[in-house]
């Protein structure tokens, strides 16, 4: 299905990136051009139209509300993700990047008319009721999307804490649409989530990038590594159906991983959005493996850390290709209660990539798929051990192995059970640190 407009919306947190371009900046490229006139044409049916309205309309029209319209479709015309914030949104947006914020849980997005769902957030009242990533809502309650803008369908899934709200979503694959009741929360969202997968392979899920998530990622991987005893031999990085967050967030976990070299930089038309991010000489894993996980959900500052170790050859990509936004966002006080959030530059993975409309392919591709345990009929196979009268191997007596679970790590049948891309890339990452220690060796 084609995309005819997209614009997050911070429902969640929206896939932005708060970079501070100044005042100056913006100032020197309008100096460039006090040559080029004002398009007068234009502006005089841009007064006449606004006359109009005020003179014709069926009802009343405050010039304030006219014009912060106007706005709106400036901004809203130009891509996907730029947009007027009024003192409602700039305050939800603000308060979006530390972590709690009221809403659904979901990153949205606007296609053909309907709703998409760009990613549930994890712990959330949306997926905990089964919303998932490329989800179309069509009806909220019994109110039609379609000819809604995405502002009025946010407002209509607004509302007070415990009150619920019934989303009619058609889903790919499904017959009919889905009725899913979603009751409202106000979300605090844990950005950081780890365990031991095994022995000595940890486990780390950033669901967003939020200003602390890179203390809180660098916290878990040391307890899990003092869990290790004899610490870490790789790591799983889960960034499947992370909307992004912050820029510096993204830069700060993968400098994270590397120890050298180009982490992203970006481009625009004023001088001031054309930043570069190096690495620090210093690498948390001590260089073990890592893989990540990605997936169609994973855009923004996921595919700025998924690019950075990928290019730098520091990790293996595993799952689906990413969303692909690969354009900064500013955003821009006009005062103390409203803001500009607008498109000024594209960034860039360290090999020069962009990825806007593309997005980070994988090393290797996974679908998502279940898998559950074949039956066990109680037919043992037949090894040479149990033949009668067969030959000692010669190098003593054998321990036969119990194959019995440790206590504390993951079974891995019920893993691949439970996620089988999670399963795939722990295997990978065994496959890794073997190799690894023979090439040592």
């Amino acid at each position: 299905m084609k995309t005819s407009f997209r614009r997050f919306f911070v429902l969640s947190l929206g896939a932005f990136f708060g970079m501070g371009l100044s005042v100056a900046g913006y100032a020197a490229a309008q100096a460039e051009k006090e040559a080029v006139e004002l398009p007068l044409q234009e502006l005089r049916t841009f007064a006449d139209i606004f006359g109009r309205i005020k003179a014709s309309y069926v009802e009343p029209v405050e010039d304030k509300v006219l014009l912060e319209s106007a706005i709106r479709g400036m901004l809203s015309d130009l891509d996907p993700h730029s947009s007027y914030l009024n003192e409602e949104e700039y305050k939800e947006l603000r308060v979006g990047t530390s972590g709690e914020f009221g809403g659904l849980g979901i990153e949205v997005g606007m296609e053909d008319g309907f709703i998409k769902v760009i990613s549930p957030i994890d712990d959330t009242p949306a997926q905990r009721a089964g919303v998932l990533a490329g989800d179309l809502i069509v009806r909220l309650d019994d109110t039609p999307v379609k000819g809604l803008s995405l502002t009025e369908a946010v407002n209509l899934m607004r509302g007070k804490p415990g009150s619920k709200l019934v989303l009619t979503i058609s889903r790919k694959g499904a017959k009919n649409p889905l009725k899913i009741e979603v009751m409202r929360a106000v979300i605090k969202v844990t950005s950081v989530k780890s365990r031991l997968l095994d022995e000595r392979f940890a486990y780390v899920r950033i669901s967003q990038f939020q200003s602390h998530t890179t203390d809180d990622m660098l916290k878990a991987v040391r307890k899990l590594e003092a869990s290790a005893k004899e610490g870490l031999k790789g790591l799983v990085l889960d960034l499947r159906n992370n909307p992004g967050g912050v820029l510096n967030a993204a830069v700060s976990v993968s400098d994270a991983f590397l120890e050298q070299g180009l982490i992203v930089y970006t481009e625009g038309r004023v001088s001031d959005s054309a930043l570069r991010f190096e690495a620090a000489p210093d690498d948390v894993l001590k260089g073990a493996p890592i893989v990540v996980l990605v997936n169609s959900g994973s855009a923004s500052a996921s595919e700025i850390v998924a690019g950075a170790l990928q290019d730098h050859n520091r990790a293996v990509i595993m799952g689906k290709q990413t969303f692909g936004k690969g354009s900064v966002q500013t955003i821009i006080p006009i005062n103390q209660h409203s803001a500009v959030k607008m498109t000024t530059a594209r960034y860039f993975t360290p090999s020069g990539r962009s990825i806007q409309a593309e997005g980070i392919k994988p090393d290797i591709e996974l679908e998502d798929v279940e898998v559950s345990a074949s039956k066990d009929n109680g037919v043992k196979p037949l090894k040479e051990a149990d033949l009668s009268g067969h030959l000692e191997n010669g190098n003593g007596k054998a321990k036969k192995q119990a194959g019995k679970k440790k206590d504390g790590k993951e079974n891995k049948g019920s893993l691949a059970a439970r996620d089988y891309q999670l399963s795939e890339a722990l295997n990978l990452l065994k496959g890794l640190v073997i190799l690894q220690k023979r090439k040592a060796g």
